[in-house]
């Protein structure tokens, strides 16, 4: 590239942020606070792309996910998948376990410290506030962009911890008017990526704590791959 070229992209990088651009960030957040607030439960359909760099394939999936916020940062969660390799994946506490129902096989997972860093793949933005946000990411508003039909604003977040950007190094919102997101899409270091967009979104539904639980069949066998 010409150096005339690159001096200029870093003078652009380097910019300061004009007014309109910290005030559309603000109302966003503002957007994403109010539905963090009353968030409580949510079920929709999930696709994920899942991109691995070093042999630029992607795998996808497609399923359904349900969230329930108990009280304060307990959250449940429980996805199944069902195209191409069923599974069930429940998430409670410190306790991740994975089902596969081909095999009869639980593998069950203590997360321990690594909590934090889940949450951030399967939770960000459902029942998230603004302090949350600012707290934890650089933000830059990306503007608007159409995904699956519906109008989203674009939020791209830089970690701001460092244990956290050893494995995630950025993450991009596409926040619906409602204040929540359509689509997540997660940068893990070394090139790799996680896409994922919701459909059929219902918020705050009513649903039971055991609509959350695996529902497994006698005699299952379960492995504890971390022992």
């Amino acid at each position: 590239m010409h150096r005339c070229a690159i001096v200029l992209l870093g003078i652009a990088a380097s910019a300061p942020a004009l007014p309109g651009a910290v005030n559309q960030l603000d109302t966003l957040l503002g957007r994403i606070d109010k539905a963090g607030a009353a968030f409580k439960a949510l079920s929709a359909h999930v696709h994920r792309i899942s991109h691995t760099a070093a042999i630029n394939e992607d795998n996808e999936d497609d399923g359904t996910i349900l969230l329930k916020r108990m009280r304060g940062h307990d959250v449940r969660m429980l996805i199944q998948v069902s195209d191409p390799d069923a599974r069930t994946v429940a998430f409670q506490g410190r306790k991740l376990e994975v089902y596969y129902p081909k095999i009869q096989t639980v593998q069950e997972f203590d997360v321990g410290k690594s909590r934090d860093l889940l949450e951030q793949f399967f939770l960000l933005g459902f029942g998230t506030s603004r302090a949350d946000l600012l707290n934890s990411y650089d933000l830059r508003l990306l503007g608007p962009e159409t995904v699956a039909g519906t109008k989203t604003e674009r939020l791209e977040m830089i970690p701001k911890s460092k244990e956290v950007l050893q494995y995630l190094t950025k993450v991009e919102l596409w926040v619906n008017d409602s204040g929540y997101p359509v689509q997540q899409k997660f940068f893990i270091k070394g090139g790799d990526y996680q896409l994922a967009t919701y459909s059929d979104v219902k918020i705050n539904p009513e649903m039971q704590e055991s609509a959350l639980k695996l529902q497994l069949p006698k005699n299952v066998k379960r492995e504890y791959p971390q022992k």
